[in-house]
């Protein structure tokens, strides 16, 4: 059984084409056609359903994903052994939610490349959080630094977690504030820059005000929360986010706070990689720059 070939399948399955998979990996469609036919004659079962243009996964494709991972990774420990440098070489690939790559991450990665100089650093990012788990499952990256619930898999390993405040805020002249138990049908009164539906606290905030018989009409939706706080300076309305993308803004006085009387929403910042993921030199020294930065509850 060629490694090859199980690559191709982790491939093929993730982006759910043979064409696809043949452009990013440099094959023609048919050297992959061949390299998926060969493995499902070595398996003696079919891993892929072809109706028409479209591939779905069978069950034993599905079954054999997990094997497959495993297989990739006993492949990644054998080459590596060897390499026992004092100074770590290779990559580190990062799947992450794009604010907390802004809030947290910057500091982390100039330590790191201090002490990791030939290591290439990756990172995707993502404002959904199941894109991220499907990268991890493909070993497209070695870890997932996400915001959502506290949520947990036998699938992987989470090397931390830690509490975020979810708050209201706006700049510093607005009526409301620095107001306390400002009443939530009052503040929907106000404009709202809010994040891109399907963001995990955007959604218990809906949630939370559905069960009042409220809702949410944003005036702007965007992914990008940079853009929605110079916007929040530029008295442009009110936001809701997480506390440690806009705790500077606080401290300098350009942006303040304003609580509700409803619960306060917290999400956990989270560190996991796939249980059968091998953990390089370089990704035992970022957990520990994670940890030294954002001042996270180990596991």
């Amino acid at each position: 059984m060629e490694i090859r070939n199980i690559r191709t399948f982790l491939r093929v399955a993730e982006l759910q084409s043979f064409t696809k998979a043949a452009e990013q990996m440099g094959y023609s469609q048919a050297a992959v056609t061949v390299q998926i036919k060969q493995l499902e004659e070595e398996l003696g079962t079919q891993l892929f359903d072809r109706i028409g243009k479209h591939i779905k996964l069978t069950e034993h494709g599905m079954q054999f994903m997990d094997h497959g991972m495993k297989v990739m990774k006993a492949a990644e420990d054998a080459s590596t052994f060897v390499h026992k440098e004092e100074t770590p070489a290779g990559k580190l690939r990062i799947g992450s939610i794009a604010s907390l790559s802004m809030g947290v991450l910057p500091p982390v990665l100039l330590e790191f490349r201090t002490l990791c100089p030939q290591i290439e650093t990756s990172i995707e990012t993502s404002r959904l959080v199941t894109e991220l788990l499907d990268m991890m499952r493909q070993n497209d990256v070695d870890f997932l630094y996400f915001l959502d619930r506290k949520i947990y898999s036998p699938d992987w390993i989470k090397v931390f977690e830690r509490p975020e405040t979810i708050i209201f805020v706006t700049y510093p002249s607005h009526p409301l504030a620095d107001k306390e138990d400002v009443p939530i049908e009052r503040l929907l009164e106000e404009p709202m820059i809010l994040t891109t539906r399907g963001v995990s606290y955007c959604d218990d905030l809906e949630q939370l005000l559905a069960a009042q018989g409220l809702e949410l009409h944003p005036f702007l939706e965007i992914g990008d929360t940079d853009v929605i706080i110079k916007l929040l300076q530029q008295k442009a309305g009110i936001s809701f986010l997480p506390q440690y993308l806009v705790q500077e803004h606080l401290e300098a006085g350009n942006l303040a706070i304003i609580t509700t009387d409803i619960p306060v929403i917290q999400m956990w910042s989270q560190l996991i990689y796939h249980k059968n993921k091998w953990v390089t030199p370089q990704m035992k020294i970022f957990i520990d720059l994670i940890k030294k930065y954002a001042g996270a509850e180990p596991h």
